[in-house]
């Protein structure tokens, strides 16, 4: 198509389809960006992968291996680690808070 109005039906329908094609591309790319929540998850995916081949060089593959299994755990249930982590934290701050006050 050069880019003229279309002179029959023929040509209109594969104007009409091309252009179906094209918005329902432009619509994909659209939605995959504005997917922030698939777009983080990709991303901590590939920061993972990361921090595991870094274990695997400073210990052993099973190291590593407990230590994605050990991320993994933590990202499908965070509630009882975040939970875990500030209990300790007022813990430590207790402990802290009583030294200072002897």
């Amino acid at each position: 198509m050069s880019g003229d109005f279309p002179k029959n039906a023929e040509e209109a329908r594969l104007d009409r389809d091309t252009t179906r094609e094209e918005l329902s591309e432009t619509l994909e790319a659209l939605g995959q960006k504005l997917d922030v929540k698939t777009r983080v998850k990709e991303n901590v995916d590939e920061k993972l992968d990361q921090a595991t081949a870094k274990v695997a060089e400073v210990t052993n593959e099973p190291t590593a291996v407990k230590f994605r299994q050990g991320a993994d755990v933590v990202r499908s249930n965070p509630l009882p680690i975040f939970a875990g982590v500030l209990g300790l934290l007022i813990v430590i701050r207790l402990i802290l808070r009583r030294r200072n006050d002897s």
